[in-house]
């Protein structure tokens, strides 16, 4: 990013990225059910997707009825999507993580940024977006932050088919 610029990504892009996505890695997803990472992966899951928890503090063995991993290298599938839930200061590394194990996208959550990781993953063929929430997208492009009085910027009376 250039000067704190904002990355701007089309709605096509998130929307392909969502649609293509059937498995997502949340690096730092909590079992505590008031955290935002745990309000956002049971959301998504509910979206159909598989969540992957990935977490190397917690004792918790499951979250969200999935498998608790300490860390992205023991997964034993590579995730569609690895969606990092942690601090600014400990993205560098999870974002290496993620490229190693070569998902199809990197996400990073609100408020983080990593341009040197974007460059990293994007020169190998990997999709990368920051300082967004894939839940709140996923809201956003299928019309029902609209229901809850937030302007969606969309104009249809159809709703938009993210999942099968």
């Amino acid at each position: 990013m250039i000067n704190n610029q904002q990355p701007i990504y089309s709605n096509y892009f998130i929307k392909k990225i969502l649609k293509d996505t059937k498995s997502i890695a949340i690096v730092g997803l909590s079992e505590k059910p008031n955290r935002p990472s745990y309000f956002a992966a049971k959301y998504l899951q509910n979206k159909g997707y598989r969540i992957i928890p990935v977490n190397p503090i917690t004792k918790s063995k499951t979250i969200l009825s999935e498998k608790v991993y300490k860390d992205l290298a023991d997964i034993e599938q590579i995730p569609d999507m690895v969606d990092l839930f942690v601090k600014q200061d400990k993205i560098r590394i999870f974002v290496d993580k993620a490229i190693k194990i070569r998902p199809k996208t990197i996400w990073l959550q609100l408020g983080l940024n990593d341009d040197i990781g974007e460059r990293k993953a994007t020169n190998i063929g990997i999709n990368f977006i920051m300082n967004k929430c894939p839940k709140i997208e996923f809201a956003r492009l299928s019309g029902e932050l609209g229901w809850a009085g937030i302007n969606s910027n969309l104009i249809s009376n159809q709703k938009i088919l993210l999942k099968k």
